[in-house]
């Protein structure tokens, strides 16, 4: 894969990671939980993550095996078609626990690109 799609789709995916902490900043869960706007938010923030994570190639993601790389992917189908079923906490926790893992990946391969001649 070329360097340019591959540092648009890492980019997308660090961006709307940064949103979706954002949109869940200064909350407890009960406040989000309340919040449709919030919500609202992360869960689009989330669907771009599992749609940029598809652009990824193969060999990227086979060097971090530790990443559910199917259920980020699939995760978009979700909110999108299971709309009605999404928890909120199922987001939260999203949010909170699997996204920074994911972030520390897309920055170390950003680096990466940038140190590229």
């Amino acid at each position: 894969m070329r360097s340019e799609p591959l540092r648009t789709a890492l980019l997308d995916i660090r961006d709307n990671i940064h949103r979706a902490r954002a949109f869940v900043a200064g909350l407890d869960f009960t406040a989000f939980q309340s919040s449709l706007l919030h919500v609202y938010a992360a869960v689009r923030a989330l669907e771009i993550v599992s749609e940029a994570s598809r652009r990824l190639p193969d060999d990227m993601r086979a060097r971090y095996p530790q990443l559910p790389w199917r259920a980020i992917r699939d995760s978009g189908n979700f909110y999108r078609h299971q709309y009605d079923n999404v928890l909120e906490s199922y987001v939260w926790t999203t949010i909170h626990d699997d996204l920074p893992p994911l972030l520390l990946v897309v920055e170390q391969e950003l680096r990466a690109l940038d140190e590229m001649p």
